[in-house]
């Protein structure tokens, strides 16, 4: 918190996320010997039972097809990582307000049912034990929520077509995630994170007109009582959404994840340095699989020199999926242990 409102941090907060599917690809040895040597990385963990296996999560059992409550049809073809929408459930409208309704906000998230009470308990454990509690809506709350309704072809037709039947959607479904939001801030959240990947490799998957049309109101609604609330506003995208940047900054983000190579560090740090906290999204494309550690050190070292000020808004998150080299996998661990404490 203190890194996103640039109240001098002691140090760069890391987030190092290994994927579930990453369980059955390294030895798990490996991985809890790499994390036993890195306690600022990883504090307080503590090796399991030899016979531990993670739990996966419903959308990326490669086992069965899963259907999440807002209908749609999830596949994948490895254990632990997310699949693919295959079904959509609004692939004609003239399924809409008749065989498809929204589901209810009192039993599940959109993506898997939830028990609030439970839920909600955790949410006090955490508060308890950490003096905060962060929260968030699930991954792909809105535009690509409407993709995976919709179909993302038939989503940008739509678009082009100024499809009155989309705009009632979209009210429905803010309504919907603006009730998980409320619930979240009536559980004392100090931050509430918005993940939603609207980039591609290069520009965005739906053109700056159309978010400013279409998906900008239905955030600005959802970010406005975080930030009434004094709570901070947490947004991640994966791809190039530079031009995006602006419309998203004015709906409320307060923190952005988004991706260094993608959207090119020089270009993160000219627009957001010492005005909006960085979390950074380390290379997962190039450096980390297919460099040497020098020059994973050396990126993490550009990274930190260009992005970092001593009030604070940088932080960095790294998703450690299958196929990484193990070197490079330490070599990551170690530079974000080494830079993490660059004020010193």
């Amino acid at each position: 918190m203190r890194a996103v409102f640039f109240e001098h941090p002691d140090h760069i907060p890391v987030n190092f996320c290994i994927n579930t599917a990453c369980w059955h690809h390294y030895p798990k040895r490996q991985l809890w010997e790499l994390m036993e040597a890195h306690p600022y990385l990883f504090p307080g963990f503590v090796r399991p039972a030899a016979d531990w296996q993670p739990v996966i999560p419903p959308v990326a059992d490669a086992s069965k097809p899963y259907r999440d409550p807002m209908g749609c049809i999830w596949q994948t073809a490895d254990d632990g990582i997310t699949g693919t929408v295959t079904g959509h459930p609004l692939a004609d409208w003239s399924a809409f307000g008749t065989n498809w309704q929204l589901p209810d906000p009192e039993i599940c998230d959109g993506l898997n049912p939830v028990d609030w009470q439970t839920a909600e308990r955790d949410w006090t454990r955490q508060k308890q034990q950490t003096g905060g509690l962060i929260t968030s809506l699930r991954h792909g709350h809105t535009f690509l929520q409407l993709s995976d309704l919709r179909g993302y072809e038939n989503l940008l037709a739509d678009m082009a077509e100024e499809q009155p039947l989309l705009d009632e959607l979209i009210d429905g479904l803010t309504g919907f995630n603006l009730s998980l939001i409320q619930r979240f801030l009536r559980a004392g959240s100090t931050m509430i994170c918005f993940p939603e990947d609207l980039g591609m490799q290069i520009g965005p998957m739906l053109t700056p007109a159309d978010f400013k049309r279409y998906i900008k109101p239905a955030y600005q609604k959802l970010m406005k009582p975080v930030r009434q609330a004094g709570v901070a506003v947490m947004m991640h995208s994966d791809g190039d959404i530079r031009t995006l940047a602006d419309d998203l900054i004015d709906s409320g983000v307060q923190s952005i994840n988004l991706q260094d190579l993608v959207n090119g560090i020089d270009w993160i740090a000219d627009r957001f340095r010492g005005k909006v906290c960085v979390d950074l999204d380390i290379d997962r494309q190039k450096i980390t699989s297919f460099g040497t550690p020098a020059q994973i050190d050396e990126l993490i070292r550009e990274e930190v020199e260009k992005l970092a000020t001593p009030q604070g808004g940088l932080a960095f998150t790294f998703g450690l999926y299958p196929g990484t080299p193990i070197e490079n996998v330490k070599a990551l661990m170690d530079a974000l242990e080494k830079y993490m404490f660059w004020f010193d």
